[in-house]
């Protein structure tokens, strides 16, 4: 068996469960999550804890059971305590400004980029390089989180571009000065 699936999930107090034909519902102050779960596995609700277990053991299923067991985590991290990703923009000139629930990004280009946030996820820019995101549903802001670094990846040589504020650039040296004899 998966030594993730294996391990029973939590449930804190405040927290609603709902399990019915495949499809978990989990419910807190910060929101409702919902996800169709594979049918591989099934779910056991009981005195506050929920277990993924295999219906057939097969390498498959037991696979689907760490990852169905995480997936249901997360979910219920999400909804009590909420997930945030950071990101930071480096650059002359580089600057984010966000107007409701649109980012506008100046990041170099001849005109300024403005990236429409999802539903489900609020931002908050910081001294106008650095960007929080939160949201209750880690998949999508890890998404979210990706687009936006897309837009402007971190180059090799000098750092420019948004970048995650965890995230270590291996800086390149430059071209060596050639002299002549």
């Amino acid at each position: 068996m998966s030594r993730v699936g294996k391990a029973p999930i939590s449930v804190p107090d405040n927290t609603k469960i709902k399990y019915k034909d495949g499809v978990i519902t989990v419910e807190s102050e910060k929101g409702v999550l919902t996800r169709a779960i594979h049918a591989a596995v099934d779910l056991k609700i009981e005195d506050g804890m929920i277990r993924v277990d295999v219906i057939e053991n097969t390498r498959t299923n037991r696979a689907l059971q760490g990852l169905t067991r995480s997936l249901v985590a997360n979910m219920v991290t999400g909804v009590t305590q909420g997930f945030e990703r950071v990101l930071e923009i480096n650059g002359i000139g580089y600057r984010a400004i966000l107007n409701g629930n649109q980012i506008e990004f100046n990041l170099g280009h001849s005109h300024p980029v403005n990236f429409d946030l999802p539903e489900g996820i609020s931002a908050a820019v910081d001294k106008k390089n650095i960007i929080r995101l939160t949201g209750i549903d880690k998949e999508l802001l890890g998404h979210t989180a990706a687009s936006i670094r897309r837009l402007r990846p971190p180059e090799r040589y000098k750092g420019k571009g948004i970048k995650y504020a965890e995230e270590h650039i291996q800086r390149k040296a430059g071209k060596t000065g050639v002299k002549d004899a």
